[in-house]
C-alpha cells in the first residue's frame, strides 16, 4: 500500500497537470470509477481544469473549475496498492512525460494498455493517467476525507502529544490508526520505531513527553527523507526486515511478529 511518500509524490506529478482544459475523460473502468457509471465523471469535469492538488496521509484529491470559472466537483485520486499516476508533456515538448507517483517515472515497456484504469485528455495533446496493475484504485468525486486524523508530516507538536497520550494501543498499532495520523504505513511505522529505539508493542500512553516529542521529529525525518528519495522503501531498517536479518546499528537478530495485525519488525536488542 503506497504511504504518504508516495502519495506526495503522485500528488507532485499531478500538479503538473494543472490550468489545463481537460477535452476528454475515459471513466469506463465501473470498478476502480464506483459508485459512478461510466461518463458520470466525464460529463462533470470536461471543459474545465484541475485547479490544486491536495493531499492528507494517503488521500490525495484535486479542487476543479468548470469551463466559465465556478468551482467544479472535487476528483479524488487513490492509488491502491500499486497505482501510479503518469502526467504527459503538451504535444511538442521534448520531454515524453513528467513522471510517475510511486517513484517511477515513465512508461516502462512491461505496462499493459488495459492497465490504464482512467485518463483525462488536455487541449494541449498531454494526459493524466492513472495506471493500475492491481485494479486497487479509486477515482471518484467529492470523496469522503473528514475520518482521517491530521496529516503525519505536518502534525503539530501539541496534536502528536495527544493523540499518542489519549490511547494504550501499543505504539505500531496507534501508528498506523489513521483516523489519529493520517499517512503512516507498516514500513514507515516500522523505521521511525526503529530509529527511536522504541518498542512497536509499547503501550502509547507510557511514552514521557520527551519519547513523544522525539518519535515526532523522528517522524518528520524520515518522511522528508522518504519524499526525496522516492518511497518508504528506501529506509535504513527496510532491506532488514526479512528472516536471518541483523540489525544494522548492533548487529542483534532481528525478530518478527504482528503488532495492530500487521507484520512488524524490530531490534531484539535495542526494541525490546
Amino acid at each position: 500500500m503506497p504511504e504518504l511518500p508516495e502519495v506526495e509524490n503522485a500528488r507532485q506529478v499531478v500538479e503538473k497537470a494543472l490550468a489545463r482544459t481537460i477535452v476528454d475523460i475515459d471513466d469506463g473502468d465501473e470498478y476502480e470509477c464506483r459508485p459512478h457509471r461510466p461518463g458520470e465523471i466525464r460529463d462533470a469535469l470536461v471543459g474545465g481544469r484541475l485547479t490544486e492538488a491536495h493531499r492528507r496521509g494517503k488521500a490525495m484529491w484535486c479542487e476543479t473549475e468548470t469551463a466559465d470559472g465556478s468551482a467544479g466537483p472535487t476528483l479524488g485520486i487513490h492509488l491502491g496498492m500499486g497505482g501510479r499516476v503518469i502526467v504527459t508533456a503538451p504535444e511538442g515538448e521534448d520531454s515524453s512525460d513528467y513522471g510517475g507517483g510511486n517513484a517511477r517515472i515513465g512508461v516502462r515497456a512491461k505496462d499493459k494498455p488495459e492497465w490504464t484504469r482512467f485518463s483525462m485528455t488536455f487541449d494541449d495533446g498531454g494526459q493524466l493517467r492513472l495506471f493500475d496493475k492491481r485494479r486497487l484504485g479509486r477515482v471518484r468525486l467529492e470523496p469522503d476525507i473528514d475520518a482521517l486524523g491530521p496529516d503525519a508530516a505536518e502534525i503539530t507538536r501539541d496534536e502528536f502529544r495527544s493523540m499518542i497520550s489519549a490511547s494504550r494501543a501499543p505504539l505500531k498499532a496507534r501508528l498506523l490508526d489513521q483516523n489519529a495520523i493520517a499517512g503512516i504505513g507498516n514500513l514507515l511505522a516500522d523505521e521511525v520505531l526503529w530509529q527511536t529505539s522504541l518498542s512497536p508493542s509499547r503501550r502509547s500512553n507510557s511514552l514521557s513527553v520527551d519519547d513523544v516529542d522525539e518519535l515526532r521529529r523522528v517522524l518528520r525525518k524520515c518522511t522528508r527523507f522518504a519524499i526525496r528519495k522516492g518511497g518508504v522503501h528506501t529506509g535504513e531498517i527496510i532491506p532488514f526486515r526479512n528472516a536471518d536479518s541483523h540489525c544494522p546499528r548492533c548487529g542483534a537478530p532481528m525478530k518478527r511478529g504482528t503488532v495492530g495485525g500487521r507484520t512488524t519488525w524490530w531490534c531484539s536488542a535495542e526494541q525490546s
